[in-house]
């Protein structure tokens, strides 16, 4: 059943059918700019449309005067009370409020799926996150990066489209073979050999169970075998057991991924030199040498001829580096040849990377545009660290020390949903503090509090009327709900197009947002009862106000539940 939203919007497009008939619009107007949102001024009205401000000098018209031959037919409507001309030409709209109750058990009607959308087609859509090193455990720097691709994968779906999520193993190159040098080290002292950790290797203890499996399988076999004989055995081996310690990390916050996707494999596939075939055919690949760095040279700086993809061609500052001078890849050469991969199974690509990978953008994305002819769209989001405050005070994290903060210690102290539900409270692109002391406390300061807190409430309101000895089984009389509860519906009624823009943007916090907002509403309308008893939402006195507001609350309580669930948050059904 379409939503308030949508159902106005056809109402707004059978019109402009009208007026096409009628000769009073030119035909072929396009109408995707055309919107039915809330006004920005309550006060103005319960929907507003841009309608005669989209189309109008496309029809050859001014903006009031297409407004006035849509208004009379607007009016005519039986579930819009009145519509008027505001400013050049903005049309602001009345709804009768049967139309809001009528809203109200469309969302109990639909449940679960109220706010589900079909904006996305079917479209295929590969969401790529965490894709963290296998060096270590999943720790808060990777987390809130994890919780934002999880999340807008969530809310993709939720929005129509067909999500592949995906993280992309880097088991090539210079950290992986210190990995595994730092595990023959962990391996030859559970042989019992006393070792000593060189400065650059791995010194965590994670690695020690890692080291006792190896000592069991190989036994003393390639303790004084030369690097060759165990070097490439044991970077496999190493990164195997990174990845189950990963995967269960990440099983913690409720993250699967669908594809796990190897560097190594890219390569040993041949992918990257059929993909430097391809540009090279099209004259993006090319032998030569890059401008010198900007500023005072460096005294050993000499110019040096290597494989160069033509990013420039595509908006890039500069030149990209595929292969070095020695043939080595370059890491962006292997990168390229990925999103390849990744863009033949897809429609549209999306990336979640921490912000310290901001300089890559513009180079990646010129390769997916030389690579796919522009006709994949690809959407790279940057996620700011997060600050971790115990007390105010800053908990430090270093990976290479061993002496970092584990997701796993984090989500065990805190719980998995306030993690998530934290991560999604700022932009993603916003820096973040997350203080192990504020995010349980039991405040309107905390949003993961106020929202859960909103759900528990209403979810108290069926067994607290049992108890008073009101029947809850006639069906509610919603015309007893006044203009402020009227109100809180407006708001709900909202839902369904949050989760389109926030599908649009690829923004998941929007929904953080919104559920925010949405329980602060319904809170004050609460609160209404401290005051005065008569607008309690349960009244043993009143069982007839009692259903009517009972299904408001089962309403709100219904999106509440829908937009936690797109954030892999679980609602609360009682606080403690």
């Amino acid at each position: 059943m379409p939503t308030l939203y949508a159902r106005f919007a056809d109402r707004i497009g059978n019109i402009l059918d009208d007026l096409q008939v009628a000769g009073d619009l030119p035909t072929g107007l396009d109408r995707r700019n055309v919107t039915a949102e809330p006004p920005r001024d309550p006060a103005h009205g319960d929907l507003a449309t841009n309608v005669a401000m989209v189309l109008a000098k496309p029809a050859g018209t001014n903006p009031r005067a297409l407004a006035a031959l849509i208004v009379p037919k607007l009016q005519a409507l039986p579930e819009i009370v009145s519509a008027e001309i505001a400013g050049p030409g903005f049309i602001n709209v009345r709804l009768n409020p049967d139309t809001l109750r009528a809203e109200l058990a469309t969302i109990l009607s639909t449940g679960a799926d109220y706010g589900r959308s079909r904006l996305g087609a079917g479209k295929r859509v590969n969401v790529e996150y965490v894709s963290a090193n296998p060096t270590g455990p999943m720790h808060m720097g990777h987390c809130r990066g994890a919780v934002v691709g999880d999340a807008l994968a969530t809310l993709l779906e939720y929005a129509g489209y067909a999500v592949t999520r995906e993280y992309y193993i880097n088991d090539a190159g210079a950290q992986v073979q210190t990995l595994a040098r730092s595990a023959h080290l962990r391996y030859r002292e559970a042989l019992g050999e006393a070792i000593e950790i060189p400065e650059g290797f791995y010194p965590g203890d994670y690695l020690i169970p890692i080291g006792k499996a190896l000592a069991a399988e190989f036994g003393p076999k390639y303790v004084g075998e030369p690097e060759a004989e165990w070097l490439d055995l044991f970077r496999e081996k190493t990164v195997a057991a990174m990845m189950e310690m990963i995967r269960a990390d990440l099983a913690l916050l409720g993250i699967r991924h669908d594809v796990f996707a190897s560097e190594a494999a890219v390569q040993k596939a041949g992918r990257v030199d059929a993909a430097l075939d391809r540009l090279r055919a099209d004259g993006l690949v090319y032998q030569g040498t890059l401008e010198p760095p900007k500023g005072e040279l460096p005294d050993d700086w000499e110019p040096t001829e290597m494989t160069l993809f033509r990013a420039t061609a595509f908006g890039d500052d500069s030149d990209r580096p595929v292969r070095k001078s020695d043939g080595g890849l370059t890491y962006f050469g292997t990168d390229l040849a990925y999103h390849a991969q990744k863009a033949e199974s897809a429609d549209m690509l999306i990336d979640i990377w921490g912000a310290d990978h901001a300089g890559t953008v513009k180079r990646i994305k010129a390769a997916v545009a030389a690579l796919t002819g522009g006709t994949k769209p690809f959407d790279v989001k940057l996620v700011q660290m997060v600050k971790l405050l115990r007390g105010g005070e800053p908990v430090k994290m270093s990976k290479r020390s061993g002496s970092f903060v584990t997701l796993a210690d984090v989500v065990r102290e805190v719980g998995k949903d306030v993690v998530r539900f934290t991560m999604l409270t700022r932009k993603a692109d916003a820096q973040m503090d997350f203080d192990f002391a504020k995010v349980v406390e039991a405040s309107k300061d905390n949003p993961v509090f106020y929202v859960q807190y909103a759900h528990a409430r209403g979810r108290s309101l069926h067994r607290r009327a049992v108890e008073a000895g009101i029947d809850t089984a006639p069906a509610p009389d919603l015309a007893l709900l006044d203009d402020e509860e009227l109100g809180l519906i407006k708001l709900a009624a909202q839902f369904p197009r949050i989760v389109e823009s926030a599908a649009i943007a690829h923004e998941p916090h929007r929904i953080a947002f919104y559920l925010f907002d949405l329980a602060a509403t319904f809170h004050a309308l609460w609160n209404r009862g401290n005051d005065d008893p008569t607008r309690r939402f349960l009244r043993a006195d009143a069982p007839e106000i009692t259903r009517a507001r009972l299904a408001l609350a089962d309403a709100i309580g219904q999106i509440i539940r829908n937009g936690l669930g797109i954030m892999g948050v679980t609602a609360a059904e009682e606080m403690h």
